[in-house]
């Protein structure tokens, strides 16, 4: 069996984020891969920025990351009903880099959130946003985990039985897309 190529993104920059936390529980249901976590702590956008000094070199590592994992998974808080701005921020960096790391790529998209909904709109909303990259996004089951702080133990694993064995079959989804390359 291969070792797959994970790459995850998580919208949160917060040390205790519990979608950093859903993306470390995504992976180690994946089975065995080779997991990273990719680097959002980018400068924001600016067209006058770009064109003084190019494409920054954090967002280049970052899309060729993205090009190398054989799937991404993206992990989204919900801010004001939509994805966190920090995440918007990579995708319109990664739009200016000269590959198109997301083309075809296998993605798996998830949320956790305090609310009720669990990031259900901002998932609506970051799906939206990836049409122009062309990605092969996965459209289920949909993990939306709700009430997040309180849903993983003291050593990070996911404890909800529904939200395990959602997750887990969306895991082994993406694990049928790759191969399906």
């Amino acid at each position: 069996m291969a070792i797959y190529k994970i790459l995850g993104l998580s919208g949160s920059l917060r040390k205790g984020s519990t979608n950093t936390l859903l993306l470390r529980e995504a992976a180690r249901l994946f089975g065995d891969c080779d997991f990273e976590l990719g680097n959002f702590r980018l400068p924001l956008y600016d067209g006058d920025d770009e064109a003084a000094t190019g494409v920054p070199e954090a967002v280049q590592v970052l899309a060729k990351k993205i090009g190398a994992a054989d799937a991404v998974l993206i992990a989204t808080p919900e801010y004001n009903k939509g994805p966190s701005g920090v995440l918007k921020n990579a995708l319109d960096w990664i739009s200016r880099v000269a590959e198109k790391p997301w083309n075809a790529k296998p993605v798996a998209i998830m949320s956790a959130s305090a609310g009720r909904a669990g990031g259900e709109r901002a998932q609506m909303v970051l799906r939206g946003f990836m049409v122009p990259f062309r990605p092969r996004i996965l459209q289920g089951p949909e993990i939306h985990l709700a009430n997040c702080s309180n849903q993983f133990d003291e050593n990070g694993i996911l404890t909800g039985e529904v939200y395990v064995r959602e997750l887990t079959a969306l895991m082994q989804a993406l694990r049928a897309e790759i191969d399906r390359q």
